[in-house]
């Protein structure tokens, strides 16, 4: 093998090499950034503040999000919010939201997570809540800050009894 095919392969392989480091810094770095804006939303939540809530979304007419609680969807952030405003209306005294099982994959300005999140409470009847439900969070990255554009909240069903399984365990 000649000296020139040898150097021209070492830089093919550096250049390579180099390019893939820089994109797993990258992916290591918006993961973080994505990891950041869900424990800002946890925050947000227990502290029952709408306002901090919505700054981890889109603040557009853009937003879409399915939810537990009807209606079936919410299109827009004011949509949104307003049912935000809903859910801490129900709760007398503090809410405390923890998020588990954290996934979140990130390629350029598009990015996607799943997690498990548990919701708790006393409601403004004075009853206990306990609520898990499976939550899938589509980001982008605008202006670059990472935001929710699209989310997904469900619970199982048991198609025998029709019933929601609001522990959800595995």
């Amino acid at each position: 093998m000649s000296k020139l095919t040898v150097a021209v392969t070492a830089c093919i392989f550096a250049v390579a090499f180099g390019a893939s480091q820089t994109s797993v810094r990258a992916a290591s770095s918006d993961e973080a950034s994505i990891r950041a804006l869900e424990n800002r939303y946890v925050a947000a939540v227990n502290a029952k503040d709408v306002s901090a809530v919505m700054k981890v979304y889109v603040p557009d007419e853009s937003l879409f999000v399915f939810d537990v609680l009807p209606p079936r969807q919410y299109v827009g952030a004011k949509a949104y919010a307003k049912d935000w405003t809903d859910v801490f209306s129900m709760f007398n005294g503090p809410l405390k939201i923890e998020i588990s099982d954290l996934s979140v994959a990130a390629s350029g300005t598009m990015g996607f997570g799943h997690s498990i999140q548990r919701f708790a409470g006393t409601d403004t009847m004075g009853q206990p809540v306990d609520l898990t439900v499976r939550v899938t969070d589509v980001y982008r990255k605008i202006k670059g800050n990472w935001l929710i554009v699209h989310e997904h909240v469900s619970v199982p069903v048991d198609l025998h009894t029709g019933k929601p399984d609001l522990s959800s365990k595995p």
